[in-house]
């Protein structure tokens, strides 16, 4: 069994299109497959000042903090910081880079995988430290990772993309929706394959459904589905046209930016 270890660098994640992540999700990914949960850290801001002058804040976020303990996570907090200059400017600082950073080095010798949870290429030189003691580390984020860190990592997985990491926003009850990116399209013939993942007991898995342009709406430009890099969300069903081979219906563009505003 590979002993996995997962990082959550959550004031990151947050910033970047993460706001509202599943926790039990990421507990399930880690316990998937060959391999058993170890260690769980997720590294934390509190402001202070905010938390003794506004009650429902402070009950907002002790209500979050309750929610991963549960799902088995250790907390660890880093305080905000201010700081007066000369001309009377207040500058906020928190940042708990450096915590995560130790605790994944130390931890790591105990560790057979390590799951990070950001896109801050700081970070970069702390991946490669943790394979050359042999540990393998694969990455999860959202908007805005550092195109070194996906590079070094041995996976890298768009947190959109694994399924129920980030619910799916206005999709009907009892429906079961994926997010997948453009693997290949045939722009003269309309239509292509997405790559999507499942979660399953044998872990994170890539697979591919075929997709006709015509389910998508029409005022979705053809050129959306050349970039590889385009998130769609779709349902996957029976077209009883082909033989009742499974296909992406109902064809949507994710908005980047659509988690974010949540907040």
């Amino acid at each position: 069994m590979l002993k996995t270890g997962i990082y959550v660098d959550a004031e990151n994640i947050r910033l970047s299109g993460g706001y509202g992540m599943r926790y039990d999700v990421l507990v399930d990914l880690a316990n998937s497959g060959n391999s058993v949960l170890l260690r769980a850290n997720s590294y934390l801001v509190e402001d202070r000042r905010r938390t003794e002058d506004d009650p429902e804040y402070r009950q907002k976020l002790y209500n979050y903090h309750d929610i991963l303990r549960k799902c088995g996570f250790k907390l660890i907090k880093k305080y905000v910081k201010r700081y007066v200059d000369e001309d009377g400017v207040v500058t906020s600082k928190a940042n708990a880079d450096m915590d995560l950073a130790i605790d994944a080095l130390l931890q790591s010798r105990n560790l057979d995988r390590i799951i990070l949870l950001s896109g801050d290429g700081d970070f970069l030189r702390l991946v490669t430290a943790i394979q050359n003691k042999g540990c393998r580390v694969e990455v999860i984020g959202f908007n805005n990772v550092s195109h070194d860190l996906r590079e070094a990592a041995d996976r890298y997985v768009s947190g959109f993309l694994v399924p129920g990491l980030l619910p799916i926003a206005n999709t009907p009850e009892g429906e079961r929706w994926r997010r997948g990116t453009p693997l290949n399209y045939n722009p003269a013939k309309g239509f292509g394959f997405f790559r999507y993942y499942r979660l399953g007991p044998e872990g994170l898995v890539s697979d591919t459904v075929f997709f006709h342009r015509s389910k998508a709406p029409v005022e979705l430009e053809s050129q959306a589905f050349v970039n590889p890099m385009n998130i769609f969300e779709f349902r996957i069903a029976p077209n009883p046209m082909n033989d009742n081979r499974p296909e992406a219906w109902d064809i949507r563009t994710m908005s980047p930016d659509d988690h974010a505003r949540r907040e």
